[in-house]
């Protein structure tokens, strides 16, 4: 039995929000599963990602076979990474400390990209909605002007 981590659509129509589970790869897209791991949300800027670490990293060290889309899902995550660092420490490369110290840091750099990204997000919508208006009327207002003198000259 070949065991698949994958996403599972949930959400209206146009409207996707997904779930991530374990799945037998044999069972249809949205049937039965054996764990579901966590949520993701693709429809927030930057994508709304909430994933239980351990579990995952669990399921990858029995052999669960990630999807596409939920491989990158679990290296923005940092879960590969830590698999990485744990495959370090069980070959003697280094103890669990320093990897941990390793994922922290990563973790911690990586939080401050994703706060930079959100909050560049939300700078430029206030930005587009604080657009003035007056722009777009004063370019409309030659055109309409040169279209009516274009009437007037065939008219004569």
């Amino acid at each position: 039995m070949s065991v698949k981590m994958r996403l599972q659509r949930h959400g209206s129509k146009k409207r996707p929000f997904y779930f991530i589970v374990v799945a037998d790869g044999r069972s249809p897209r949205d049937g039965k599963f054996i764990q579901k791991l966590g949520t993701y949300n693709p429809l927030t800027v930057p994508a709304t990602i909430q994933i239980d670490r351990q579990k995952a990293l669990d399921w990858l060290h029995k052999g669960a076979q990630p999807t596409d889309t939920v491989r990158r899902i679990l290296s923005f995550k940092g879960v590969l990474y830590l698999k990485h660092l744990l495959r370090g420490v069980s070959l003697g490369l280094f103890d669990e400390a320093m990897a941990m110290q390793k994922f922290t840091a990563w973790s911690t750099e990586h939080d401050a990209h994703v706060a930079k990204r959100q909050s560049a997000h939300r700078k430029s919508q206030r930005d587009s909605r604080n657009k003035p208006v007056i722009k777009k009327v004063q370019e409309a207002a030659p055109a309409a002007a040169a279209q009516s003198t274009e009437e007037t000259k065939t008219e004569e």
